[in-house]
This record gives structure tokens, sequence and C-alpha cells, in this order.
């Protein structure tokens, strides 16, 4: 196993290292199909690993491949956990970036950055693979920082545009604030259990959950709580938590494909999975678990509300992203850790789907994004139409759909849990539910449905795309649909029994488990709960306003003019830290330049003294005339203080 498990790590990172040094010698075509075989040998390989540990019963393991620095009594590693957390996480990585590898062959066709895109998402299925298969913090924080360093430069990918350069600067600068907190909270780790390894830190885990951080002299906070609250800041950066969500609408500077990825597979599920890998630790801080669980719950609601409003294509998928991000975090909060890798499991499909689906239709619409000059594609592109009705109907909840059986277990297992705050967290969770449906179909129906707003030239030339775009398409569509009937093995079976842990006290799952009679069972409980008929609403309302009445929402748009322009502007976040952070820190380095460095240091310290030296060397400058009697004057006068002070001794 620990051959198979270098290999699926390395061969994504040696097919970018072909692509991006070596990309002109091999060409274009040499680049695709290096890095789709290396990440297609991952996957083959992890599909072994995952038959070994689910399948086959083999022991969960977890090994070292090399020591990398000791100092004193500390040694750091590199090495791999596998066990049934890991091997799914490496399932889903390899299986969606298999597929954004081929889709991407027809969709950076004719860009100039060929071989370095290729070369990029490589790396970052590699970076992502070594997150995921860590066995301690130390490797944990290197794939943290890789998938962060990646998607800066997939981000910024065309960067002749000042937008892609401003958002992956925004998105890197945003990340470092979370980073800070997750890198405090393994600095945490390391001086209370004065080890990085996983399986040493979980173990003591409980020994020391009665210890404190003394924050002052009166103020002492639980070490379990301080470790979990930094490293969940850490988790709010990667999986764009409120308020460390504003870098991932701007991502979608980046090409398509990449926006596919980041959302869908890697960098925005770091968070979730950290925190799923954590659960040991954050069982035993109800405080962490509050204030995960809150955060989750007003992200899941509050960022859904904005993809209401965008017109951008991209944008909505992506702020529907956010949401989703949020209702995985609220399964977090309520120890239903299992559930929430379950939705990140079908999310993963669904998701990149519908990106993937408007991306086909950007090229087919030579690279237009704005919903507002589209219509009618339906009769166009079929085969982009019906997996994006698929991915849409899995998305909000649809019964006999992936995201059903994942977004109602998590609605479900709030309701029956007793961590502070569910009853919040629930009626976000249900509202969401609505909201979505309405902005799913809201881009549905602008996108495919209704009179066409294209310009004639575009209409004339517009059809599907080829098979390259559409196959990846298909293969994602089938997942939609069939990945949600595992949910009584993956979510609520005892599948992550040895990679999990949960608190007796913490009674969502068991409730859940005790509840479950089967996938049929399951799906004709969604006739008896809101979540249903609130997504059906919200479907039927999306059809009022851009099908049927079509002038309503323009309606609706002038009268609540102010509410439509506070979520249009995003509730005005990115402004106010503009205010607070950019033009503030800019304002008070301006100060710190002029007083502080112009004033004090050059004007009192480095001018001041050189100043006082000039003057004071002036004056003795006078006494060095060049004659002879001044110079034997001086030294009688000398020589007569010196005769003074010895005969007054």
């Amino acid at each position: 196993m620990k051959t198979l498990c270098l290999i699926i790590v390395l061969a994504p990172l040696l097919a970018a290292i072909i692509a991006g040094l070596f990309g002109r010698a091999i060409g274009r075509s040499g680049a695709h199909w290096v890095t789709i075989i290396g990440v297609a040998i991952s996957f083959f390989l992890s599909l072994i690993v995952f038959k070994q540990i689910i399948f086959d019963h083999v022991e969960p393991t977890s090994f070292d491949v090399y020591e990398w620095l000791s100092i004193g009594g500390l040694v750091f590693k590199v090495g791999f956990l596998i066990d049934a957390l890991t091997v799914t996480m490496m399932v889903v990585v390899t299986f969606v970036s298999l597929m954004v590898h081929i889709y991407t062959i027809g969709y950076m066709h004719d860009d100039p950055g060929y071989q370095r895109f290729f070369s990029y998402i490589s790396l970052f299925t590699f970076s992502m693979l070594m997150l995921v298969m860590a066995n301690n913090f130390m490797q944990l924080f290197f794939g943290w920082e890789a998938v962060g360093l990646v998607s800066y430069l997939l981000i910024g990918f065309w960067y002749t545009r000042d937008s892609a350069i401003f958002a992956n600067l925004k998105a890197f600068l945003v990340n470092r604030v979370g980073d800070f907190g997750f890198i405090l909270g393994i600095a945490a780790v390391l001086a209370v259990f004065n080890s990085l390894d996983y399986e040493a830190v979980f173990s003591q885990a409980p020994l020391v959950n009665t210890q404190t951080f003394s924050i002052t002299e009166n103020i002492h906070w639980p070490v379990m709580t301080v470790i979990c609250l930094l490293l969940f800041v850490g988790a709010m950066g990667k999986s764009a938590q409120v308020p460390l969500h504003v870098w991932l609408p701007d991502s979608m500077e980046g090409p398509t494909p990449i926006s596919a990825l980041i959302h869908a597979a890697t960098m925005v599920t770091a968070g979730i999975f950290m925190v799923a890998r954590m659960s040991p630790l954050f069982e035993l801080s109800e405080t962490a678990l509050s204030v995960v669980l809150i955060i989750g719950a007003v992200t899941a609601f509050f960022m859904g509300l904005i993809g209401i409003v965008q017109n951008d294509i991209k944008r909505v998928i992506a702020y529907s992203t956010l949401s989703q991000l949020g209702y995985m975090t609220v399964a977090l909060g309520v120890s239903a850790y299992s559930i929430a890798i379950f939705h990140l499991f079908t999310h993963a499909f669904f998701k990149a789907l519908l990106f993937l689906g408007a991306g086909s239709v950007i090229v087919a619409l030579h690279h237009e994004q704005d919903m507002q000059k589209m219509g009618g594609l339906r009769k166009y592109m079929p085969v982009t139409y019906w997996t994006m009705v698929i991915g849409t109907l899995a998305l909000i909840g649809t019964p006999f759909f992936a995201g059903f059986y994942s977004k109602d277990a998590i609605i479900e297992a709030v309701k029956y849990s007793n961590i502070y705050g569910h009853q919040f967290a629930y009626w976000m969770v249900l509202a969401g539910v609505f909201v979505t449906a309405f902005y799913s179909f809201r881009l549905l129906f602008l996108t495919f449905h209704g009179e066409s707003r294209m310009d004639k030239h575009t209409e004339e030339h517009v059809k599907e795309s080829p098979k390259v775009i559409t196959v990846p398409l298909i293969l994602l569509a089938i997942l939609s649909v069939v990945a949600g009937y595992f949910i009584g093995s993956i979510a609520l079976g005892d599948y992550f029994a040895e990679s999990i842990f949960v608190a007796e006290s913490h009674r969502a799952i068991a409730e859940l488990q005790s509840n479950y009679h089967g996938v049929i069972k399951f799906t004709m409980h969604a006739f008896a709960v809101p979540t249903l008929y609130l997504a059906a609403a919200g479907v039927v309302l999306a059809w009022i306003f851009y099908i049927y009445k079509p002038q309503l929402a323009e309606a609706l748009k002038q009268k609540f003019s102010a509410i439509h322009r506070f979520l249009y502007n995003k509730y005005g976040i990115d402004e106010l830290y503009q205010a607070l952070f950019a033009t503030g820190f800019k304002k008070i380095g301006t100060f710190c330049d002029s007083f502080g460095d112009r004033l004090l240091i050059d004007g009192l310290v480095v001018n001041g003294s050189a100043k006082i030296v000039n003057w004071f060397s002036s004056k003795v400058r006078g006494i060095q005339t060049g004659y002879l009697y001044h110079y034997a004057f001086a030294m009688i006068i000398g020589l007569l203080i010196l005769m003074s002070k010895v005969f007054l001794q």
C-alpha cells in the first residue's frame, strides 16, 4: 500500500513538472496527455486502495515515508494516513480532477497558456492529495498552503486582466488571514501535545481536556476550545465561511475548469475535511461546535440570497457553492461529520457538473457570461441543457437525486441536535432550501428558456459543445443521480467508524441512524417534511418571474431597489473591508511613514544625530587653527591644570 500511495501522490506532481518545464518540447497534445495520464493513474490506484479499505476490510494504516526535520526531541515526518475518510476524499478528488482535465482540452483549446494551465491543475491535484492523505499537522499544513498557492496561480491565470490580478490577490490575502489562525492552532497543538502526529494528538486529547490557557490573570480558556477555534479560522478561509467568504465569488475570474475544480473537489472542501478529521478534538468543545454551527448557518442562508440577484452565470453558481459549504459546516457543527462528508461527496459531482455546464454555455456564446444576454439555448445545446437540469435538480434537493439525500440528512440532523444554536441553524437551512431552488431555476430559465436575448451573430453560430466537453458532463450527471443512494452506508452506517469520533452526548447522528429505514422510506419521508414543498415553491416562483410574467421581476426590482442594491453589493462587506483594511491600513501606513519614519526615525534619529555631530564638530573644528603658538599655549594650560591637581592632593 505504501508504494501505491506514493504513486498516487507523485503521478500528478511528475506530470505537472513535465507539462510545466517541458511544455514547448512536448507540445499542446503532449501536455494534456501527460497530465491526464498522471491523474488517471492516481484515480485508478485510488480505486484500488478504496477497495482494500472499504470492501476487503483492510485495517486503516498510518505510515511515515521519510523524516523531514528533527529538532531536539521533536521529529517532523512526511507520512500517510489511509482510512475510510482518506480514501473517499482520494476518489472524489482524483475523479473530478480527471473530468476537469478531459474537459479542459475543449475549453482551453485556443488559449496560448494551454500547457501552463494543465501543469497548474495537475499540481493542484497533487497538493490536495497531500492534504487529505496526511497523517500529521505538518504535512496537512503543507498541502493547505500548496492548494492556496496554486489557486492564486489559477485564479490569476489570465494575468493580463486587471480583474484577474485583483481576484487572485484578494483570494491570497483573505486566505492568509485564515491561515494565520490555522498555524496558531497548529502551534497550540504542538505546545500542548508536544507532537504533530494525528495518532499521538488524538489519543492524548481527553487527558488534556481540563487544561486551560491563561489569556490574562483572571481569564482562562479551555485548551480544546482555543485549539479548535483557531483551526476553524483556517477552515473559514479555505472553505469561504462568513466573514472570510469574500474571495470565493471573485475566483470566477479564472478559467471555468478551475472554477469547477476549486469549488467541487479541492480547495474549498479542505476546511470541511479538516474539521471532520479533527473530530476527536472538536467533540471536546461544545463552544467550538456552536461557533461552527452558527457560522455555517449564516453562510448557508445569507450567501444564497446574493445568488438571487447575480446575472453572471458563474457567479450564481459560486454563491451556490458558498451556501452549500454553509450546509456542510452546519453538519459539522451538530457533530454529523459523516453527513457533512457525504454532502461534500454528492456536491462534488453536481457542482462540478453545473460549473462545467456553465463553461459549455460560455464557450458556445464566445465567452459571454451575462445571463441577460442568453435565453432559448435549450434547442441549440440539448446535452448541456439536460445535464444541467440534472445538476440543478440535485442541487435543490429533489427526491431521487443525489443532493436530496445529503441535504435533507443535514436538515434532519440539525433538527435532532442538542448543540447550542441548533434552532437558529434549523430555520436558516430550511429557508435556504427555498432560496436555493429559486436562484437555481432562475439560472436555468434565463439561460435555456424563454425568448433569445443573444445578438444575431452569436445566435447564428451557437451550437452544442464537442464531445470532449459533453462526455464529462454526462458522466457527472449520472453520478449526480446515483451518488445519493449510498446514504445508508456512508452517512448513516459505520463507514467512518474508525475515522470519525462522535461523543455520546451529541445525539443528532444517532437519532438519524435509529430513524433510518432505507433509501425508499427516506425518500417517501420527503413528503412529510417542509423541505420538498419549499423547494417546489422556489421553482414555481422562479417560473412565474422569469417565464410566465418576466415583467414582474423587473417591477419588483424597481419597487425594492434598495434591497436589490444591498444584495447586489453583497451586503457592502467588500466596501467595508476596503474601508477598514485597504484604505484604513493605507492611511495608517501613510501616518507611520510621515510621523514615525520621516519625523522620528529620519528626522530625529538618523538626520538629527548627524546634525548634532555636525554642529559639535563645527565648534571643535575652530580649535584646530594650525598655529604653533596656539598648540603650545594649550599644552601649557593643560600642564598647569595637571600640576594643580597633583599639588592640591
